[in-house]
């Protein structure tokens, strides 16, 4: 793990929502989480930094269907030219959604991803953003998982805090895994205001 010494000048909230983040299925170590979490938005904020909340949309049935009480963000959002909120249907927040183009739009040349699940949506938006060209800040306290459960003749259980490193240590060759999410600062990006993209954005 490095600690990064350039800011971000956005940050991915992966869908931190009430599904994964409280009651009987909340991820391990939740409360932590949510604090980090809640620290990296009044910084990137405070900083003009673009702040991007990504919320899934889950199947019928699932904890977080729309519009169902999982479904909810966790964490209030301040909309404006600089934050706003991109729904999705699949792991990698970029896939069918206006995300590239508001961050290319808002000239954002580094971001900071957090949220759940760190081996899912997690992984696959900072892949994506890798794999665009974006300069990739991955604070390691500030994502989670759930445990893996036993599978017979596979392996036992995995737990949660294992699956989060394995998740992390897989991209670390590309980007920056920082040990602290109080490692990671932020810059706002040049031209500072942005304009709400179009596709399934919601304020």
């Amino acid at each position: 793990m490095t600690r990064s010494a350039l800011p971000a000048q956005a940050l991915l909230v992966v869908d931190v929502q009430k599904a994964g983040v409280t009651g009987d299925r909340a991820v391990p170590g939740a409360a932590a989480l949510l604090e980090r979490t809640a620290d990296l938005l009044t910084r990137a904020r405070r900083s003009g930094a673009l702040v991007v909340h990504l919320q899934n949309d889950g199947a019928p049935g699932t904890g977080d269907e729309p519009h169902s009480p999982g479904w909810a963000l966790h964490l209030p959002v301040e909309a404006g030219p600089t934050e706003c909120v991109i729904r999705k249907t699949r792991d990698d927040g970029f896939a069918g959604t206006p995300l590239g183009a508001l961050l290319a739009g808002a000239g954002v040349e580094s971001v900071a991803v957090c949220g759940v699940m760190s081996e899912m949506c997690v992984q696959a938006t900072a892949r994506t953003a890798l794999a665009l060209g974006y300069r990739v800040v991955l604070p390691h306290d500030a994502h989670a998982t759930q445990d893996i459960p036993a599978a017979p003749g596979i392996s036992a259980s995995v737990p949660a805090a294992v699956v989060s490193r394995v998740a992390a240590w897989a991209i670390s060759g590309d980007a920056e895994v920082t040990a602290r999410a109080s490692d990671v600062t932020f810059a706002a990006p040049r031209p500072r205001a942005v304009a709400p993209p179009r596709g399934r954005v919601s304020s």
